[in-house]
């Protein structure tokens, strides 16, 4: 968890003054539990959909929105939220929802290719298509030697 901010204005809660300290989270879909999810009636949605928020709530939103995208475009914290094997179509598919637009294939795999702690493995996912698509793995260590990143 990482903190977004800390919200005081005064006239922020038309009841009383309310103090508030906003936090985000990264979760790793092979974490993800439904029935959960389903007990405490939580649910997952785009921000685009996002409905209107109480008092200032969708600010936080939007401040959370922007670290993360900042942090997502220098940092490797995508691969916290992969399986530990993925395809790069399903990378693709967590940046492009991090950052609300489509991203050029061509250009995403070569800024892939560029990097040296993300490795192709012998392994082939066919849940996709007939033919199948290679896995690739994080490789923390090789990161830490060379920890050059951008997305």
């Amino acid at each position: 968890m990482d903190q977004v901010g800390f919200f005081g204005e005064i006239e922020r809660d038309p009841g009383e003054r309310v103090l508030s300290a906003a936090y985000y989270a990264l979760m790793n879909i092979d974490h993800y539990d439904p029935e959960l999810a389903k007990k405490h009636n939580a649910h997952w949605i785009k921000f685009k959909d996002l409905p209107p928020l109480i008092f200032d709530h969708t600010k936080m939103v939007e401040i959370a929105l922007d670290i993360l995208q900042r942090k997502a475009s220098t940092e490797p914290i995508g691969f916290n939220l992969l399986s530990k094997l993925f395809t790069l179509s399903q990378l693709q598919s967590l940046y492009e929802a991090i950052y609300g637009e489509s991203l050029d294939k061509r250009n995403f795999r070569k800024r892939i290719a560029e990097m040296d702690f993300i490795e192709k493995t012998d392994e082939i996912d066919k849940s996709g298509s007939r033919r199948g698509a290679y896995l690739y793995k994080f490789n923390s260590k090789a990161y830490r030697k060379d920890p050059k990143f951008k997305i």
